[in-house]
């Protein structure tokens, strides 16, 4: 089946940096769009970052633009998040998921890492 595992999550001070990777198995990943979701305390799951099946297109949310960047190794399996500049509003829980290249939505979700940022 399908699996995605997130890690690389922690605490940092703002202005600091953390690296996320998810590691896929079960689909072809190099068919695959992958992207990166976080949902803060009390709020709803919104889209951060996503990357096209070859990684030569990717789109961010305006809130992290500039800051984050999404990166993919088709051999490795893996999707990245490097996040630079962080500030306390990016505390969430960040969820990798994956969507084949024809799905409107994404489909299979890892179980979330937590990113902590302190002011």
């Amino acid at each position: 089946q399908v699996q995605l595992v997130e890690s690389g999550g922690g605490l940092v001070q703002a202005g600091g940096s953390l690296a996320l990777s998810c590691a896929a198995s079960g689909l072809t990943f190099s068919s695959t769009t992958m992207g990166w979701f976080r949902q803060a305390p009390g709020k709803g799951r919104e889209f951060a970052a996503g990357i096209n099946s070859y990684g030569g297109t990717t789109s961010y949310a305006d809130s992290v633009k500039g800051r984050f960047t999404i990166s993919r190794d088709n051999a490795k399996n893996t999707v990245y998040l490097q996040m630079n500049s962080l500030k306390p509003e990016d505390t969430a829980v960040y969820y990798c998921a994956a969507k084949s290249r024809a799905a409107l939505s994404y489909v299979y979700w890892g179980q979330g890492t937590q990113v902590t940022v302190s002011s």
